[in-house]
């Protein structure tokens, strides 16, 4: 799952920084899902160490009666922009002394290489699989890793356009396995009427399938 909407007014890329807390609406998602989920199998629930993803946890972990696990490995992925704007005219894009950092799309050269995110995400999705063998788990994290182990677990290209992930706020990429072998991911908007306006009207729904199946 990916955290709820953060309270942010001045629309830096907070990444990895602390005390950035949901809003009231990311509050409500993270309420959304929880009472989405409730009905479900789950024995484990288990978040990234930032506040945003704690805090979504919570409810979910509240309504099955678990206590909420930290796994560092479902952390943000690092960006050397964090703390800052980020734009063409108005952010940090426009200091020629951050070019440097934009030679490498494909790695990417402003942050954390994406092989290195599903290395760990990776980890921490077998970690939850294990400590919720026969049952369901929940994962909290963020949209950029989320979207790049999908993509490396449907053998798609890491590198891409950030406008194109299908991964919205309080969104569910559901990764189910037949013993240690993914063999479907799904993809669901519990909170999605929720969503601020800017963002449905950009929804990717129709780039990508909703649910993918790789046979076991």
């Amino acid at each position: 799952m990916r955290h709820g909407e953060v309270h942010n007014p001045e629309g830096v890329l907070y990444g990895r920084l602390p005390d950035y807390h949901l809003s009231e609406l990311g509050r409500k998602m993270a309420e959304r899902v929880a009472d989405h989920l409730g009905g479900r199998d789950i024995t484990h629930v288990v978040a990234s160490p930032l506040e945003r993803a704690q805090e979504t946890a919570a409810p979910i972990a509240q309504a099955l009666g678990l206590t909420t696990a930290v796994d560092d490995r479902l952390i943000e992925a690092d960006n050397i922009f964090q703390g800052k704007t980020f734009g063409v005219g108005d952010g940090s894009l426009r200091n020629p002394a951050y070019w440097k950092y934009l030679t490498n799309p494909f790695r990417p050269s402003w942050g954390e290489p994406y092989i290195e995110q599903v290395v760990r995400m990776m980890g921490a999705l077998g970690a939850a699989r294990d400590a919720a063998r026969g049952h369901e788990a929940v994962c909290v994290s963020h949209q950029l890793p989320i979207w790049i182990t999908r993509s490396f677990a449907e053998h798609r290209r890491l590198w891409h356009d950030p406008r194109k992930r299908q991964c919205s706020l309080a969104s569910l990429t559901t990764f189910t396995y037949h013993d240690d072998k993914i063999v479907s991911i799904g993809y669901s908007e519990p909170a999605r009427d929720l969503l601020p306006a800017h963002l449905t009207a950009k929804g990717r729904k129709g780039d990508f399938p909703v649910a993918r199946s790789f046979g076991a």
